[in-house]
């Protein structure tokens, strides 16, 4: 008996040390991993009509749909990122270093005085105005730098997601059974944590997140037309904005209607209001509500933690990370209340 607990002891402390060595082999790669694993979900059922086209041909698919979301997701996201990181830099230099923060409270100060004949902006506050300003731009140069600075470890990084996705998208199914039969728990706890997963997945991920993004861009897209600097970066803080319960990306957009109309640019400024009300404000009333339908209802202002918790833990990724985070939890804490049912007998 003694030496069968040794033995088990043992096997149990050779399983750990391999367990733990292979989390740290795997641990660089974890980030494009669950990414993979992300978009196999949202976009499965574009590829089961693409397995229907190619005569279940599963390996054609595959490699189909990898396309497809690099075509769709991959490539203007690298394109993005990488004119967002350009344009945190320009706002850099021209605010924090080459005085542009003063040469703008100078001109809202000069317009307001033709409005109201006074100076309702104090001078003295510029330098704080500036420091603050270098502070926040610092923050996103180092975090977006983690990310778009280092082409090698990128460019690994989309590699391993689009192997990743190919596999996922040709054999995801022998996967999940292969989880289930290993896992302790029952098989019916099992398929409803997938399932309450992917559901939350297409909810948060493919219900707030793409309305979030879609009215980044449309912002982006209206700040070019009428004007705005920077329309890249105002148009990605306006997609985390829209998280925010009820003012959403007005947060962005009235500062950028009263800059125009401070600095004269009157026409445009009310082309920039009607733009935001019709074109960026409907879409969260239209699209949302049809996204969001098809998945587990998550309250908004948990989807704004986590996104923004998300950003602070993981960095960039962490605006799809942290949601999925949220959604794994509420998934595991429905299974736990349907275990302890089983066991009280109800």
């Amino acid at each position: 008996m003694n030496n069968k607990n040794l033995g088990l002891y043992f096997f149990l402390a050779v399983f750990l040390a391999v367990f733990v060595v292979t989390f740290y082999i795997f641990k660089p790669f974890l980030y494009p991993l669950v990414l993979a694993v992300v978009f196999v979900t949202i976009f499965g059922p574009v590829h089961r009509k693409i397995i229907g086209m190619t005569g279940g041909r599963s390996g054609l698919a595959a490699f189909i749909s990898t396309m497809v979301v690099l075509v769709v997701v991959i490539v203007p996201l690298t394109f993005l990122g990488f004119q967002i990181l350009q344009e945190v830099s320009q706002l850099y230099s021209t605010l924090a270093v080459g005085g542009g923060s003063t040469e703008l409270f100078d001109s809202v100060n000069s317009t307001l005085q033709n409005f109201l004949g006074m100076s309702p902006v104090p001078i003295n506050i510029i330098p704080n105005v500036e420091q603050y300003l270098n502070i926040g731009l610092n923050w996103l140069l180092a975090n977006l730098g983690q990310i778009f600075l280092n082409i090698a470890s990128m460019m690994m990084n989309i590699f391993i997601f689009l192997f990743a996705l190919y596999y996922l998208f040709k054999d995801g199914s022998v996967l999940k059974k292969a989880v289930v039969i290993f896992s302790p728990l029952k098989d019916v706890h099992d398929e409803a944590i997938i399932t309450k997963l992917a559901l939350a997945v297409k909810s948060v991920v493919g219900g707030n997140v793409v309305v979030a993004i879609v009215q980044g861009v449309m912002t982006m897209i209206g700040f070019m037309m009428f004007g705005v600097p920077n329309a890249v970066l105002w148009g990605s803080v306006a997609a985390i904005a829209s998280l925010v319960p009820t003012v959403g990306t007005s947060l962005v957009i009235v500062p950028a209607i009263l800059y125009l109309f401070l600095n004269g640019h009157l026409l445009f400024s009310g082309g920039l209001a009607i733009w935001g009300f019709v074109a960026v404000g409907l879409i969260d009333n239209y699209l949302g509500p049809k996204l969001a339908s098809r998945g587990m209802k998550i309250h908004p202002l948990l989807v704004l933690l986590s996104v923004l918790g998300g950003i602070a833990l993981f960095g960039p990724l962490g605006f799809i990370l942290g949601p999925l985070m949220l959604s794994l939890l509420g998934a595991l804490v429905d299974v736990y209340f349907i275990i302890r049912k089983e066991r009280e007998g109800f």
